[in-house]
């Protein structure tokens, strides 16, 4: 019989089954710790990623503002303020109201929630055991 950590080799059976759970008990606790340790790490990762979009979006949302207010100056050179102003909020509140139609479109065809294929293969799966146990029991 081979040597397992210095053990005699006329070790029982039971021992044997011990020393392997117990083995496999701290294997599974280290292996439970460096999941956490790697787990903690990409969450701080993926708060500071968040926190950079989230800057990023602020971000762009300004330059918008200015984008927009870019073009009333433009077209204040050619046409009255108060036109020129009309103009971009006609072009802007039309661009929100498409933007609304395609959301609410996508909204629709999401709804709803449940995942109809893993349901209906789960609906399978089970009609098929219970065929199989009607089957079990008349033959």
């Amino acid at each position: 019989m081979a040597d397992f950590g210095g053990a005699h080799e006329a070790a029982s059976t039971a021992e044997l089954v011990k020393r392997a759970a117990e083995q496999i008990s701290t294997l599974v606790r280290d292996e439970l710790a460096l999941a956490k340790v790697e787990l903690v790490e990409k969450g701080k990762r993926a708060g500071v990623g968040g926190g950079l979009f989230g800057a990023a979006a602020v971000l762009a949302w300004f330059g918008v503002g200015l984008l927009l207010t870019l073009l009333v100056v433009l077209l204040d050179l050619v046409w009255p303020l108060w036109l020129a102003v009309l103009v971009v909020l006609v072009v802007v509140l039309a661009a929100a109201g498409v933007a609304a139609l395609l959301g609410r479109k996508q909204l629709q065809q999401a709804v709803p929630p449940v995942p109809q294929q893993a349901v209906s293969g789960v609906q399978q799966d089970v009609n098929t055991v219970k065929a199989a146990v009607r089957e079990g029991r008349s033959a």
